[in-house]
């Protein structure tokens, strides 16, 4: 993994692939869910970034099944992706605290 800051939808499809292997239409309403709505993945988009994580060795295809005669293609996080996801997390909560101790040191009632 490149040593450059993820971007958002990367970050939220390995976070939703973080507590076992799901489908693609189950990535999609996770990543919904764990964005409270901001990010939502279009099928095309997020295939596409699965091939894409897949190539770097962050994520993995863990099987298929037919449901309903559908085709179901199950993802899940390698230990390199779980150790990708682990760095941006750590990387994004130190740069909050950083925000939230300079606000707080904000002077109140400033210039508009």
């Amino acid at each position: 993994m490149p040593s450059t800051e993820m971007r958002e939808p990367t970050f939220l499809v390995l976070a939703a692939l973080a507590d076992g292997r799901k489908h693609g239409y189950a990535v999609i309403t996770e990543v919904t869910s764990l964005s409270s709505g901001r990010v939502t993945l279009r099928p095309g988009t997020l295939y596409a970034a699965l091939d894409r994580l897949c190539e770097e060795g962050l994520v993995r295809p863990a099987g298929e099944e037919v449901v309903e005669g559908r085709l179901r293609r199950y993802y899940e996080l390698t230990d390199a992706g779980a150790e990708a996801l682990a760095t941006e997390a750590a990387r994004l909560q130190s740069n909050a605290a950083q925000a939230i101790t300079r606000l707080r040191l904000r002077p109140t009632g400033g210039a508009a």
